[in-house]
């Protein structure tokens, strides 16, 4: 998935060691030792945003590979995908390879990348769980996670003040509560929750927080689960907020969701952590000095736990036509190690692993994220689920329940009629 900055902190330099990821010391077929030349391609975030990152990774490499040239391609997130595509259809394939984490999913599913032991990388037993769902396909892995970003609540704390709700909310009571009088004060042509209906990442953590699931998996062969009893809660639980407190359009999406917070017209989103900071960038702020309005807090749930994220972000992976797959294996090792955690960790990023994200958690700049990437769910991790995504099957649905088109039972069946006729599908 697509990142944004949400810092932009300088990070001091990297003392990296090279990890050893396997592999004998003789040529060909992915050794090591012999290896000319490593092809790394990622996305220009790295590029523009920690390149000293990239270099230190290189130099370790260079240090143990006396000779080797590491060439770096770097892409945009729209057009990355169908270069890969061209290229892995012939001998010329990179050796390192940056996905968004959902993109992973069609790639695996097909063999286009080269398994890995995640015992090769460091602190892989504490992997987010739904960044270690990312790169696990039918029990095996085949990449490695990057980088995450999750999602919070943000909310202007002038306009809870007016109601009189001096701190954030810790509970689904508190907060229903807080927006309750919220709604109360401002009328219903403002909307205390601005939650776009077909946004659904947002509408998912209700899923999950109530036990249910898109899909569940059955062997190799997955079958849809909205209209389960736990994910009908949950999507039941999700109508009602939008009914109660989203007084915008209901059939228009969440893309500009920062802009219209900038606005002034509601008081609360649950969206990714760069959302808030951009409403507050000046020229999305009609507001006046809205950076120093908002303030950001774990979204509480209604199973008393707090909403589970979506989290985005990317991960790096071995394409399995590389002819350097150890040696790709040893960079991803290096970049992705403790000190790169940490220098991401410094530009904004969430770490790929529970370690390196308990000290932003006693951090107050990074405590909110931090704390709720803890509790996160994934994509089903089936070969057809990019086609239930460029269907717009979850969208539709939620436009239908969002405006009573459907009721939610009958959204959900026939949302998960739609998914099973392509998930399984390579």
């Amino acid at each position: 998935m697509k990142r944004k900055l949400i810092a932009a902190i300088g990070v001091a330099g990297m003392m990296v060691g090279v990890v050893a990821c396997g592999g004998s010391d003789k040529g060909g077929d992915g050794k090591a030792a012999g290896a000319k030349e490593l092809r790394v391609w990622l996305t220009v975030d790295a590029q523009n945003n920690w390149p000293e990152l990239v270099k230190a990774a290189d130099d370790a490499i260079a240090k143990k590979y006396p000779g080797i040239k590491i060439k770096h391609e770097y892409y945009g997130w729209p057009d990355k995908n169908t270069k890969l595509d061209a290229v892995l259809a012939t001998d010329k394939a990179p050796d390192v390879v940056e996905m968004g984490n959902t993109e992973m999913i069609g790639y695996m599913a097909k063999g286009a990348f080269a398994e890995v032991d995640p015992k090769k990388f460091t602190n892989s037993d504490q992997w987010l769980d739904a960044l270690k769902q990312s790169v696990t396909y039918n029990g095996k892995t085949y990449g490695v996670p990057y980088y995450a970003g999750g999602r919070v609540g943000t909310w202007r704390k002038d306009i809870a003040a007016e109601a009189g709700v001096k701190t954030p909310p810790k509970t689904w009571a508190e907060l229903t509560s807080a927006l309750d009088k919220i709604q109360a004060k401002k009328g219903d042509k403002f909307s205390a929750w601005y939650q776009p209906s077909p946004d659904w990442y947002g509408a998912m953590a209700f899923v999950y927080g109530a036990g249910g699931s898109i899909a569940k998996q059955d062997g190799e062969t997955w079958k849809a689960n909205l209209s389960s009893p736990e994910s009908i809660k949950g999507l039941t639980e999700y109508k009602n907020i939008l009914d109660k407190y989203m007084h915008g359009d209901k059939t228009k999406d969440e893309s500009d969701r920062p802009v219209v917070f900038g606005q002034g017209n509601a008081a609360t989103i649950f969206g990714a952590g760069w959302e808030g900071a951009t409403a507050a960038d000046p020229k999305n702020d009609k507001v006046g000095g809205l950076k120093d309005k908002l303030e950001n807090f774990v979204m509480p749930g209604p199973s008393g736990q707090a909403l589970p994220v979506f989290l985005g972000g990317s991960d790096l992976a071995i394409p399995v036509k590389s002819k350097n797959q150890d040696i790709a294996a040893e960079w991803i090792a290096v970049f992705t190690g403790a000190e790169g955690q940490k220098g991401l960790a410094a530009k904004g990023n969430l770490p790929n692993n529970k370690v390196d994200l308990a000290p932003l958690k006693s951090d107050p700049a990074t405590a909110v994220p931090a704390t709720a990437a803890e509790n996160s769910w994934f994509v089903p991790t089936a070969p057809g689920w990019g086609q239930v995504e460029k269907g717009q099957v979850l969208k539709t649905m939620l436009i239908e329940i969002a405006n009573g088109k459907k009721s939610v039972e009958a959204a959900a069946k026939d949302a998960d009629a739609a998914i099973d006729k392509v998930i399984n599908t390579k």
